[in-house]
């Protein structure tokens, strides 16, 4: 059955997923509202909040949290984001490859993962950008990321929320946003519109940042 919510979480996966970078700011501030409310759901139960309106106001929250956060701080919020999708995509690898992987040890990798994703968010924002929008893209437009992941909400496990990175759909869907948004950048007019954007010149890769 497809509910309002299901419907908006994949019509907001297709936007990140073939314009979140060339939009900018604005597909930015997109993704710091998906990851600020995704961290308000995930918050609002350890703090005792359980009932679905307590639930969906700390989600709300979080979402205005994560875009006032992106627009204070637009060029850490790329790092901030790379880091959050590197450090997902570290606990997945973790948890894939390893047999019965400590948490420690899923946690370690995570992280490394996520301050590389950081650091080349930093150097490469444009590149690193169309990946990470991709990503979450792909995550919910394949509907590989839903509210009935998260299970219970008083007994969550990080592995509630972790989902296969190898699977067809998600796959297919994220190269296809990949190829698409590195296209869309070598389009003129796609350029001049971002060049008139609040905030599209930190959307550039440092070795170009200079031309």
């Amino acid at each position: 059955m497809v509910t309002p919510v299901s419907a908006g979480l994949v019509a907001a996966g297709l936007v990140v997923l073939f314009t979140g970078a060339v939009l900018s700011v604005y597909g930015i501030a997109l993704l710091g509202a998906i990851v600020g409310g995704g961290g308000g759901y995930l918050l609002a139960p350890q703090l005792g909040f359980t009932e679905l309106p307590q639930v969906a106001a700390g989600a709300l929250g979080g979402a205005v949290l994560g875009v006032a956060v992106t627009y204070l701080l637009l060029s850490l919020a790329i790092g901030a984001l790379a880091f959050a999708v590197g450090t997902y995509v570290g606990a997945v690898g973790a948890e894939t490859l390893l047999d019965d992987p400590e948490l420690l040890l899923v946690a370690g990798v995570a992280v490394a993962v996520g301050a590389v994703a950081a650091f080349l968010g930093t150097v490469f924002k444009r590149t690193i950008m169309v990946f990470v929008t991709s990503f979450i893209g792909a995550a919910l437009t394949s509907r590989q990321v839903t509210g009935s992941d998260f299970g219970n909400l008083d007994e969550l496990e990080p592995a509630d929320v972790l989902f296969d990175v190898g699977d067809p759909l998600f796959l297919g869907l994220f190269v296809l946003g990949v190829l698409t948004q590195l296209g869309l950048f070598k389009f003129g007019y796609v350029k001049k519109l971002a060049a008139y954007l609040p905030g599209a010149s930190v959307l550039r890769d440092r070795k170009r940042s200079s031309s």
